[in-house]
This record gives structure tokens, C-alpha cells and sequence, in this order.
């Protein structure tokens, strides 16, 4: 194959990385992992911001035109319950699912016990409720669908096995009322071998409803003799069952390559937890985290991704 039949389904921004550190209005260590929605005519990021105590939690940084001018307000912020079990070491890793004039929030606690799953609320980004502890550790990269299936909300997360092999899926699992949930099952497992995600494999964007079903957006692992390597891949939902996968990418289409990305205070890591569709109802934006350093943005055509998903998908 020669360069020029090379395709690249996500175009970097060329003023990446678009928030880092030096941008905070207070010396912190990292900024990096966020969640993004549009609100009143402009982008919100709900940016993932770890102090130098290594303590995370979680910032609005907004912009007009979602690539510049970004302005980021504390008073808008959601800190983690240090007094209580589920937030004791941060808070982490958010991803925003609007339904209506809400905005559910599903993000990483670190408790005692481990990571674990919890929810809040909001429909400005200035009073934020907390809804509990969705699921218990170890578990996290999880996002709620923006809709109900038969009067059930659905979940996707990832917890982790330790025996009699380590592992860690994507889960998929139901709800009544946000609080009581069953019927787990695995939706996506890590493949094995030398693939790209043999490791283990995690939601990054919320699910996205397309023509041809939910578009998801997910982050493989692969260990190597230099480390770790995350890497994004794609699956398709069904969109009335979400529990059947119609299609799983069978590579990556988006890893680390660009020098923000290779290196940072974790190197190899693209990590995203947020995309808009913008209003010609094709472009995406992807905001992700660049080795647990600094935000950045890539854009894509959705038509495109369906297409390349189309042939380039092992049939689940």
C-alpha cells in the first residue's frame, strides 16, 4: 500500500493541544479526559484537572468556536466529597448524555475501594446534583443513552475481573430508576492475542445514534515490552436493542501519534470521553486527552466512519 492510499478517518487540530496546564488560572499538574456538550450557542468541556496533591476534579472550560478562546470558570466547577467513601481521592473522567433540558453525568469516583461509577446532574453547570453511586469498584468508563428502551435506562461500563484471568469488557446494563440496575451482560469483550485491544477495552464517547444504529466509540489496550497503548475503535449498536453489537471495527482508527500525544506523565495515550455533531449533521469533533497531559481536538466525518466501520467490521 502506498502513502497515498493511507487513510486517515480523524484530522488533528493544528493549534493542538488546546488546553493544558499553563492555561489554568491556578498551578495544577494536568488537565486532560473531557467531557463535551453544546450549551447556549458554545462548547463546554467538563475538563478533567488534577492538582499536584494528584487529587482530580472536574472544570468547565467554554468557547465559542469549540477549537479557541477558552475560558474557564471556577465557579462552575464539580469538586469531589473528600468526606465521603465514593469521592475520598477525586473525582475523574466524566461523559455528558443531555436528555431534554438535563445533562446526566457519568464519572469516575476514587473511593477506598477502588474506582467506581457515580452520576450528577445538571442543567446549567453551576448547581450540579449528586444521584449516588451507579455501580461499585472496581468499575468506570461509563455513559447512559439518551433515551430509555421499553421505560429501562442503559448503561454501558467496564468492570474488572481478577480471576481466574484478569479482564476487563464493556458491560451493558439496565435500570428502572437510575438506581436499582440488572440484567448485566457483557456488550463488547477485550479480544486476546496481539490485536490492538487483547488487554482491555472501555467506552470512550457516549453512544450516538446514527441511521444504521448507535455509533460507539471505544478504547482498546495493548501491552507491549515499552508499555501500555491506547488506541480507539468502533462498534455499532443496534438502535432499538443496544444489547446487539451489528458490527465491531477490526482495527484501531485513531492512536497515538502526534509528539503530545507520545509522551506526557502517561505516554501512548489518546483517551476520549466526549463528541459533538455539529449542525450540518456530519462533522464530529472529538475532544480527548493526550497522555493524561492535555486536551486536544480531532475531527471526522460521521458518514465516513459508518463507511469505514462497514468494511473494515468483524459481523458480532
Amino acid at each position: 500500500m502506498s502513502a497515498s492510499d493511507r487513510v486517515e478517518l480523524f484530522t488533528r487540530y493544528e493549534g493542538n493541544p488546546i488546553l493544558t496546564a499553563e492555561h489554568w488560572p491556578h498551578t495544577v499538574n494536568a488537565v486532560f479526559n473531557p467531557a463535551a456538550v453544546a450549551h447556549d450557542g458554545e462548547t463546554y468541556l467538563l475538563v478533567r484537572v488534577e492538582d499536584r496533591s494528584g487529587i482530580s476534579h472536574l472544570c468547565l472550560a467554554k468557547s465559542a468556536d469549540g477549537l479557541t478562546d477558552w475560558t474557564m470558570d471556577s465557579d462552575r466547577t464539580l469538586q469531589p466529597l473528600l468526606d465521603t467513601d465514593a469521592e475520598r481521592f477525586g473525582i475523574e473522567d466524566p461523559r455528558i448524555t443531555k436528555l431534554d433540558d438535563e445533562y446526566l453525568i457519568v464519572y469516575t469516583g476514587y473511593s477506598q475501594g477502588g474506582p467506581l461509577v457515580c452520576l450528577a446532574s445538571t442543567t446549567d453547570f453551576r448547581t450540579y446534583e449528586r444521584r449516588g453511586v451507579l455501580m461499585p469498584p472496581e468499575d468506570k468508563d461509563a455513559a447512559l443513552f439518551p433515551r430509555r428502551f421499553e421505560g429501562r435506562w442503559a448503561l454501558i461500563h467496564r468492570p474488572v475481573s481478577v480471576t481466574p484471568h484478569p479482564a476487563a469488557h464493556i458491560w451493558l446494563s439496565w435500570s428502572p430508576d437510575l438506581r436499582h440496575w440488572g440484567d448485566h451482560s457483557i456488550l463488547i469483550p477485550a479480544r486476546e492475542g496481539g490485536y490492538w485491544d487483547a488487554h482491555k477495552v472501555g467506552l470512550s464517547t457516549p453512544p450516538l445514534l446514527t441511521g444504521e444504529g448507535w455509533l460507539i466509540l471505544y478504547h482498546g489496550v495493548r501491552r507491549t515490552a515499552a508499555g501500555s497503548i491506547y488506541r480507539l475503535g468502533l462498534a455499532l449498536l443496534d438502535a432499538d436493542r443496544p444489547e446487539i453489537v451489528l458490527a465491531r471495527s477490526s482495527e484501531w482508527v485513531f492512536g497515538p501519534d502526534a509528539p503530545y500525544e507520545r509522551m506526557g506523565d502517561v505516554d501512548q495515550v489518546v483517551f476520549a470521553c466526549g463528541w459533538i455533531l455539529l449542525e450540518d449533521g456530519d462533522t464530529l469533533r472529538m475532544y480527548y486527552g493526550a497522555a493524561d497531559t492535555s486536551v486536544c481536538v480531532a475531527t471526522t466525518s460521521l458518514s465516513a466512519l459508518l463507511a469505514w466501520l462497514g468494511r473494515h467490521a468483524e459481523s458480532e
